[in-house]
């Protein structure tokens, strides 16, 4: 197979791996898989450590890149059973190369691409062919502007194929159906979830909870539904009472406009109207599930002076929207009734990045490994998504049908509000009353 002229990617000798992001369960078995293909057809493997750190700042003479520092270079040995193992074998951090590009123009501008220029150069002066970027929406992105960058570059360039492997626990990704890590998550937060409502049950009280998921409620609504809870809403729910209009500064544009925001009190009421309804049939525990998306549409009183990262992205973990709310609901709780009740805000999620990953993780997670190879070595392809669909059926999905060719942005996937997977989360919780189970299916009012 290793020099078979019938492959269009067969001049493809060296790759190089690199993990971006947050973690996420099954990162190993698309590692293994993925260098197993190659090291068994003969080509050589290397791992970058700690995503770009390294490679953005590479300097021929002043950062040069060393191995067993820097990089790996893999073994047959060095894959032995780390298909189900946690973490990731190559580390990843959130370093952004392409941070200063926000538009086609940008990547003519030589400041603005220095970062992406030393990517480039140090994988072309340590002979790599190919790069599989594994990592979520904006790691897709840095993985597009590497490859729009090097068609830019003069006729005789080495040009260092791209494909990219998507990655998040979120699951809100355009061009696959799941993503690596989701079940696992989804499966430990709603154990979480479940020994919570034990607690709950005992003490006569309620949780609040806030799971991760960034801006969609994928991780949320399948916590709730696997983990029993009482009641989801996500950002795909804020509609009628529960949304409000204020001025704000849009963080990247610094320009001043109307943003929908998250009525608090609105929120609160909403779940004080569960909690009354659990009464009248003399259930005086449950447990609420936010989405951590929620904490972005919150007025500026709650937000100000919260930090963001070198995507732009809210710190939510620092807003803690659980005990904001859990305060809110407390206490509009006691004005409607005159009486207490406890309730206590928890944060789920970063315990559910390395978990041990679940069955289904591990086989995707390897399915898209072994994709990455076909894509580059099999197909020929370049600046492409590797997929799947129905039964693990590979697909690849080119870049720029991912991303928006003006703002070079990707698109967030939200749930479908009225879809079926929205409608059972709201069917499985406690009902207040027709309307209110419809949530999810009414117009934005």
């Amino acid at each position: 197979m290793a020099n078979n002229p019938k492959f269009p990617g067969d001049h493809i000798r060296r790759v190089g791996l690199v993990f971006s992001g947050g973690p996420a369960p099954g990162a190993n078995a698309v590692i293994s898989a993925a260098a197993t293909s190659f090291l068994e057809d003969g080509r050589e493997v290397v791992g970058f450590f700690h995503g770009y750190s390294n490679l953005q700042d590479y300097h021929p003479v002043s950062h040069r890149l060393l191995p067993d520092k820097h990089y790996r270079i893999f073994r047959e040995e060095d894959l032995r059973g780390l298909r189900n193992s946690r973490g990731i074998v190559i580390g990843t951090a959130r370093a952004n190369p392409g941070g200063p590009i926000s538009q086609p123009e940008d990547l003519d501008d030589p400041e603005k691409t220095e970062r992406l220029h030393a990517v480039y150069t140090a994988l072309v002066d340590l002979g790599i062919d190919a790069l599989i970027s594994i990592g979520g929406d904006d790691t897709l992105k840095t993985a597009n502007f590497l490859y729009l960058y090097q068609q830019k570059l003069p006729a005789g360039a080495k040009r260092v194929h791209i494909v990219h492997v998507p990655k998040t626990i979120d699951n809100d990704y355009r061009g696959i159906d799941f993503t690596f890590g989701f079940f696992t998550a989804v499966d430990v937060m709603a154990k979480e979830l479940q020994n919570l409502r034990a607690d709950a049950l005992a003490t006569s009280s309620y949780f609040i909870v806030e799971t991760m998921g960034r801006k969609a409620g994928w991780l949320a609504y399948g916590v709730a539904i696997a983990g029993e809870a009482h009641l989801v809403l996500a950002t795909e729910d804020i509609r009628g009472s529960l949304r409000m209009k204020e001025e704000g500064t849009d963080p990247l544009t610094g320009e001043k406009r109307l943003f929908d925001r998250l009525n608090v009190k609105g929120l609160a009421d909403f779940i004080v109207d569960t909690i009354l309804a659990r009464e009248t049939r003399e259930k005086h525990y449950g447990t609420i599930i936010l989405a951590e998306g929620l904490a972005e549409m919150l007025p500026n009183e709650y937000i100000h002076g919260v930090g963001r990262d070198e995507h732009g992205h809210l710190s939510l973990g620092k807003v803690d929207l659980a005990k904001l709310m859990a305060e809110v609901t407390s206490e509009r709780y006691a004005e409607r009734t005159g009486r207490k009740q406890k309730m206590t805000g928890v944060q789920l999620g970063y315990e559910s990045r390395c978990a041990p990953p679940h069955a289904f993780d591990v086989m995707l997670g390897s399915q898209l490994g072994i994709g990455a190879y076909r894509a580059l070595v099999e197909e020929g392809l370049n600046g492409h998504m590797v997929s799947t669909e129905g039964q693990l059926e590979l697909t690849y999905v080119a870049f720029e049908k991912l991303i928006d060719p003006t703002t070079l942005k990707t698109e967030v996937r939200f749930i479908h509000s009225g879809s079926d997977f929205h409608r059972l989360a709201h069917f499985l919780e406690t009902r207040v009353d027709q309307e209110r189970w419809n949530l999810g299916r009414r117009q934005d009012e």
